[in-house]
């Protein structure tokens, strides 16, 4: 059972979060979320300020920072968001949010660059970008080809190259982490054996797990150097001859 919107929206991108919101609601789709969950409560531990932003499809309560006054939902048009707006056109000033968390809004987005943009925007100078994705070369990735729900119709951006997005948006990137190493398998007696890999995937760092978590910081642009003007000629000046006077003549 799909939520009904309580405002108008493009049927297009309205229908494509309803598949990946009904998708995060599945065994699979709760698990990684949950892995999720654990990896931005703790990086959203050591950031503060008044204002956060998180976008993304999932219906489930996101992750809070704490030490942030405000932290506000944006989206579409469906239960559990805060604020209903387009993927483009986000209700906020430019540089008004300290922290901006999209998670899987790259994923399931009609327009990915359009949707980095406006979240780029967003954020003021070093202010901080959290972006969670499904990791492409992964087995998670590998099935989204084979799934016949909304999961295929995820994009599955690869961490490099929304770093270079990220790069020429203006942003360093600080961090990149990988989460949820069990494969997307059905079975919970299965998930259950196969836990331990959690615990091994994270303490040797390994690359192929379900998800990634990048962390970009907002260059502070500097100031301008000041465009020297141009004088015009006023000529060459000459050494005038100076009268010598000896100490017998000032006698």
């Amino acid at each position: 059972m799909h939520d009904e919107p309580f405002a108008q929206a493009d049927p297009d991108w309205l229908q494509l979060t309803r598949e990946a919101r009904a998708w995060l609601a599945s065994p699979l789709g709760k698990m990684l979320l949950e892995q999720e969950h654990l990896a931005l409560e703790n990086e959203l531990a050591r950031f503060f300020g008044g204002f956060l932003v998180h976008y993304g499809p999932a219906q489930a309560k996101p992750a809070q920072a704490e030490q942030i006054r405000c932290n506000v939902r944006l989206g579409a048009p469906l239960a559990g968001v805060d604020i209903a707006c387009e993927e483009q056109a986000w209700p906020l000033g430019e540089h008004a949010a300290d922290v901006v968390v999209m998670q899987h809004g790259l994923d399931f987005s009609l327009s990915p660059h359009g949707l980095l943009r406006e979240a780029a925007l967003s954020v003021r100078p070093g202010g901080h970008l959290l972006i969670l994705g499904i990791n492409p070369w992964s087995t998670w990735g590998l099935r989204h080809y084979f799934a016949g729900d909304g999961f295929r119709r995820a994009r599955c951006i690869s961490p490099t190259r929304l770093a270079d997005w990220l790069n020429l948006l203006g942003f360093a990137l600080e961090k990149r982490r990988f989460g949820c190493y069990r494969p997307p398998l059905a079975s919970a007696a299965w998930q259950s054996r196969l836990a331990r890999l959690e615990h091994w995937g994270s303490a040797m760092r390994l690359p192929g797990a379900g998800f990634y978590l990048l962390v970009a910081r907002k260059l502070v642009v500097g100031l301008r150097p000041l465009r020297q003007v141009q004088r015009a000629p006023m000529g060459k000046l000459l050494p005038m001859p100076v009268a010598k006077i000896s100490r017998r003549d000032s006698q």
